[in-house]
């Protein structure tokens, strides 16, 4: 087997924030199979001939189901090819690609990493909002907002965040943002804790909206905000007011 696979952060929408080592690679790779978070602008880098793949996830449109997705990198290991999987920010953060690298290591693949930018810190600075700073906190907490299709209730104890874990930042969490809300103000945080949510964050769509834990679901709907999202709560979100955006 001579195949290699390269798992490839494509940061968090910003094609400037790609990085150059990626850069290189998909320029090289015979296949490049890509997410629905990675800037489609990056597969103009795509060498002529190679085979591009839409492996993308949102919500229920799923191009590829994982199983498909982890056989067809095998597979393409196996044949030889120099293989691109193209992931939205970082592909180890909340991004499946642990899982996809030990589906290849199991069948005895060259895999390799290639960290991105992520867009759980990236988007919020981006935005003004620093998730850490000696005024507010020096604690960050990133969580996923959108848990696994099989199962039925939230495994995140979101009451059991409240208190003592600093600035939470949560990804992919748009749609569940009325219970979030629900659940931490049920755990003993005030209405009134400043919270935001960043909207495409990193492109020339971004849009924020500064709120209140309280108002997170109102603030999506009245906004007419989309995802991809990332919701940051805690005071740092304040911050926002001084720095303005930092694009």
């Amino acid at each position: 087997m001579t195949g290699k696979v390269y798992l490839v952060g494509a940061g968090p929408g910003d094609p400037g924030l790609f990085t150059i080592r990626g850069l290189d690679l998909l320029r090289s790779a015979d296949v490049v199979m890509y997410d629905a978070l990675a800037n489609p602008d990056l597969l103009k880098e795509c060498k002529e001939g190679a085979e591009l793949i839409d492996a993308g996830k949102r919500a229920r449109d799923h191009h590829l189901s994982q199983w498909q997705t982890n056989e067809l990198l095998v597979r393409y290991a196996q044949e030889g090819k120099v293989v691109v999987r193209l992931k939205g920010g970082d592909p180890f953060l909340f991004g499946r690609g642990a899982e996809e690298a030990e589906e290849l290591r199991k069948a005895g693949a060259e895999v390799h990493v290639v960290p991105g930018v992520s867009s759980s810190i990236s988007v919020p600075e981006l935005a003004g909002i620093p998730v850490t700073h000696r005024d507010h906190t020096s604690l960050v907490t990133f969580i996923t907002g959108h848990e696994k299709a099989d199962r039925t209730e939230d495994r995140i104890d979101w009451r059991a965040l409240v208190g003592g874990h600093g600035t939470l930042v949560i990804l992919m969490g748009l749609g569940n943002a009325g219970r979030i809300s629900s659940e931490l103000i049920a755990g003993g945080m005030s209405p009134d804790m400043p919270a935001a949510i960043i909207s495409k964050g990193s492109t020339p769509d971004q849009r924020v909206a500064v709120t209140t834990v309280s108002g997170l679901e109102a603030a999506i709907r009245d906004n007419g905000l989309e995802p991809p999202g990332i919701m940051v709560i805690g005071s740092v979100a304040k911050v926002r007011e001084v720095l303005g955006d930092l694009r």
